[in-house]
């Protein structure tokens, strides 16, 4: 059985898609993909809008794991577009995560699932257990 974690709030969302928002593998978490819709769903049109809203939404994902952004050891960022809007997404990554970033891999596709989408966070975390 997996150890899966996520916010509350998140669960009729997990129970309905089937995914793991994230999941603990010893004192490592691995989150799902994240892309940047808001909280309403709609996916804004900017690199930087959609990165800050994907972190947001790790963070939410971190806290219910009683973890924050100085938690994220690893960042694999998917980009449509990358050379358009890299140094957006860099600033909004330093702002959040703080310098010196985590290990990052930012790696150009050719499409994203969700529709819109110019980003995607893959994000690992580095959890203790308690005890």
């Amino acid at each position: 059985m997996r150890d899966v974690v996520f916010p509350p709030a998140r669960a009729q969302a997990v129970a309905a898609s089937g995914f793991s928002p994230a999941v603990r593998a010893g004192d490592l978490l691995f989150l799902t993909g994240a892309t940047g819709a808001d909280t309403q769903g709609v996916m804004p049109v900017d690199a930087a809008t959609q990165t800050r809203n994907a972190l947001h939404k790790a963070c939410e994902i971190l806290a219910s794991a009683d973890a924050d952004a100085q938690s994220v050891v690893e960042i694999t960022s998917y980009h449509i577009g990358l050379r358009d809007h890299f140094d957006a997404v860099d600033t909004i990554l330093r702002e959040v995560l703080g310098v010196p970033l985590p290990a990052w891999t930012a790696v150009e596709v050719a499409g994203l699932r969700r529709p819109g989408a110019l980003i995607e966070l893959r994000i690992v975390a580095h959890v203790p257990q308690p005890g």
